[in-house]
């Protein structure tokens, strides 16, 4: 099975990806890009990601667009301001407990991103609100570790392509994508936004 086939397709087909994804598959990121893709891991759950930047524009308003103003600033704060990305008051109660873990925890960015991968994550999904997308999209995305997120896209693939004839849950599918891929952050960082990117473009087609 050569996977990278499928993505060298992809690359060719759209070229970097782009949209929120030029800061998602920003190499270098800055301690405040990392934390900006956590907060927005969080409150992508089930919208689109117009609403979560009206979102983020809104705490940068309000200064509260770090993790640690955000665990400061507390549910109530947070609530209006998180509004155009739906179920808003259960991603703040979300939102400010996944902070103040990372706070208390970690203090920074830079020495979170020292915790072993496997005992990380672990601990991510420990935290309320946080199942394995939203887990490893912070992984992925924020924290340059080699884990491949699986979503509803990824999932559409592969039955696109018929990879795979049994097997779809999100471990299986996970377990597929590693084994079959250089354990690279930068290639699964571009192979997945590509997919997300390929399976927007797809649903805009059939709906049109």
């Amino acid at each position: 099975m050569d996977l990278f086939s499928f993505y060298q397709e992809l690359e060719k087909k759209y070229g970097k990806p782009k949209g929120q994804w030029r800061l998602w598959c920003k190499r270098k990121k800055s301690e405040r890009e990392r934390e900006e893709v956590i907060i927005g891991a969080v409150l992508t759950q089930r919208t689109n990601w117009k609403n979560v930047e009206f979102c983020l524009v809104n705490l940068k308003k309000a200064k509260i667009d770090s993790l640690r103003k955000i665990s400061k600033a507390g549910i109530k704060k947070i609530t209006p301001l998180i509004r155009p990305c739906g179920f808003y008051k259960t991603k703040a109660f979300y939102l400010v407990g996944l902070a103040k873990f990372i706070v208390k925890n970690y203090q920074t960015i830079k020495k979170m991103k020292k915790e072993r991968l496997e005992v990380l994550r672990e601990k991510l999904l420990e935290q309320k609100g946080i199942g394995p997308e939203t887990a490893d999209s912070i992984l992925l995305y924020a924290l340059d570790k080699p884990v491949f997120v699986i979503d509803e896209y990824t999932r559409r693939f592969v039955k696109k392509k018929n990879l795979r004839r049994q097997g779809f849950s999100y471990s299986s599918l996970q377990r597929f994508f590693e084994k079959n891929l250089v354990k690279d952050f930068k290639l699964y960082q571009d192979f997945h936004s590509l997919i997300v990117i390929d399976g927007q473009k797809t649903s805009k087609k059939s709906s049109s």
